[in-house]
């Protein structure tokens, strides 16, 4: 029996019928290349705690500056404070521990842009941008929109040098706002006193969002063997804080503002120094010899 059903031939052929068409098919078909990964579910829970602690503290800095008063915006000074330690813990946490995610750098992220922008802004404004209306909260919106770039302008960044910050970071220049206003509570009610307050917001926004260098403090190696003489010197910081608060905290918050261009001028005069001596042209040993036989040369 030669039928195509017994001997298997039918199929064969048919296989291969199928096979050709595929090929001819081949290029006609879509093909999938932008699939995402899959989404991972969960989260990292102690960084995460800490960003957490970060927004909640920002979250609180707005609900006790909305109330106006004194004590409340000394309040409201503290939590932008704590902020910056929830802030500075859990992206070290999370490199020590290996829990570091997309999520928590965006998730971050968001509670700095609450934390170091909104808080900081509202703030100051019932504190002492109120009195010049307009012009106050456009001053604070200007900061909020710097700290949001400058963010922005981090997370997209390949950093070469990590010792160094492009432009100042937001949570230090928050410092600046909040360390003001706890140094001086009692807040600002004239259009005349007002007006400083400006400086007070604008030139860290402006500096927030520009290419000068401030120190980054990531780099130290809290692993590595220090003199004791450290320890001295961080418990005199600390006693200095503890006795006199206000002007310690404003203290250090502007003397890291302007650390960046004390920074920035001997890093100028290191290099001019250099190019100076390059340039001076090299005196030479003895005169040259006087060309006779010219016009000019006495017999």
């Amino acid at each position: 029996m030669t039928g195509l059903g017994l001997n298997g031939s039918g199929d064969k052929e048919g296989d291969d019928w199928s096979r050709a068409h595929l090929k001819l098919l081949g290029p006609l078909r879509r093909r999938r290349t932008d699939r995402q990964p899959p989404l991972r579910r969960g989260v990292f829970l102690l960084p995460s705690a800490f960003t957490l602690g970060n927004l909640f503290c920002g979250y609180a800095c707005v609900v006790y500056a909305a109330r106006g008063e004194a004590a409340n915006f000394e309040t409201a000074a503290l939590f932008v404070g704590l902020a910056y330690i929830f802030d500075m813990l859990d992206g070290r946490i999370a490199r020590m521990t290996g829990t570091a995610t997309e999520f928590g750098v965006q998730f971050d992220s968001l509670a700095d842009v609450v934390s170091f922008g909104v808080a900081p802004a509202i703030l100051v404004f019932g504190w002492g941008l109120a009195p010049l209306g307009r012009m106050g909260w456009v001053a604070g919106f200007i900061y909020v929109t710097a700290a949001a770039v400058r963010l922005a302008r981090f997370n997209i960044q390949h950093v070469t040098d990590k010792r160094y910050f492009v432009g100042m970071p937001s949570p230090a220049a928050a410092g600046v706002l909040a360390s003001t206003v706890y140094a001086f509570p009692d807040g600002i009610h004239f259009y005349g006193q007002a007006v400083p307050v400006l400086a007070v917001v604008l030139i860290p926004a402006f500096l927030m969002v520009s290419t000068i260098r401030f120190r980054s403090f990531k780099t130290i190696d809290l692993k590595q063997r220090r003199s004791p003489t450290v320890l001295i010197l961080l418990a005199l910081i600390l006693g200095a804080i503890v006795t006199h608060p206000r002007q310690v905290l404003v203290t250090l918050a502007y003397v890291y503002l302007l650390s960046a261009f004390g920074e920035m001028a001997v890093t100028r005069l290191r290099r001019r120094g250099p190019a100076e001596a390059a340039t001076v042209p090299a005196t030479p040993d003895a005169e040259p010899p006087v060309q006779r036989g010219t016009s000019d040369s006495q017999p």
